[in-house]
């Protein structure tokens, strides 16, 4: 484990970072519009949701990313915590906005999908308020490390946050599972062959899945290289300051 808290070290992840950085891009790209123009192009309608299904490329892999996102902010926040890696609350720091993201495509393609499906473009059922509660919280962390000056008072506070939003993290993921009621479907993607959407859905959809996964990786590391750049310049400037 010695060799993993090297990447701790501001110098060390800027230097791996760095070369990883093209080759995340990359595959990012080529997952993301090979995914989404084999299932928007490619793949047949629905014999029942007709070409409203299509839209399963860009929700589910944005819905899926939206809670996990989170999950990896909460456990950067608690590296913070318990180690004071500057490196991991920043990388937490980093993720939000790209989360925020992602929780807002998964909720307008949502709706989308939900007023032909449901007649209604919003329904408070347990997931998707839930979800809007996952959003909201989004948002307070984003508004929370602007409105600290300190940055670590601000790493500490976003942390308690970080702790309570994942359980509406949790609940979205598994709200069907808690409360039987909703309208929301079950799972596209199962370990349960019966819940699980055809094969002709499901490559482009994990196809898709990867490529959002490769672009949060990619954004993260460059808006985290961002982070710690801007805090070398402050901790410059106010050497110059004290001077």
């Amino acid at each position: 484990m010695s060799s993993l808290w090297e990447y701790a070290n501001p110098r060390k992840f800027m230097a791996t970072s760095g070369a990883l950085l093209p080759w995340v891009s990359g595959l990012a790209v080529l997952c993301l519009v090979g995914g989404l123009f084999w299932g928007f192009f490619l793949t047949p309608d629905d014999f029942r949701q007709g070409s409203t299904v299509k839209i399963i490329y860009l929700h589910v892999p944005a819905a899926i990313m939206a809670i996990n996102v989170w999950l990896m902010m909460l456990v950067a926040s608690l590296i913070w915590l318990i180690r004071r890696h500057h490196v991991s609350a920043l990388a937490a720091k980093a993720a939000a906005p790209v989360g925020a993201v992602f929780t807002a495509i998964a909720l307008f393609t949502g709706a989308v999908w939900g007023q032909p499906m449901w007649g209604t473009w919003w329904e408070w059922d347990p997931r998707l308020t839930s979800f809007l509660i996952l959003f909201l919280f989004y948002l307070g962390y984003i508004a929370m490390w602007e409105a600290v000056e300190n940055p670590d008072a601000a790493a500490d506070l976003t942390t308690v946050l970080c702790l309570v939003g994942s359980v509406f993290a949790v609940i979205s993921r598994y709200a069907l599972l808690f409360w039987n009621q909703g309208l929301h479907q079950g799972a596209s993607l199962s370990m349960d062959a019966e819940q699980n959407v055809a094969d002709v859905f499901w490559y482009p959809l994990v196809t898709c899945i990867a490529g959002f996964f490769l672009l949060f990786l990619a954004l993260v590391l460059y808006r985290t290289r961002t982070e710690i750049r801007a805090r070398r310049l402050r901790a410059l400037l106010a050497q110059e300051r004290t001077a």
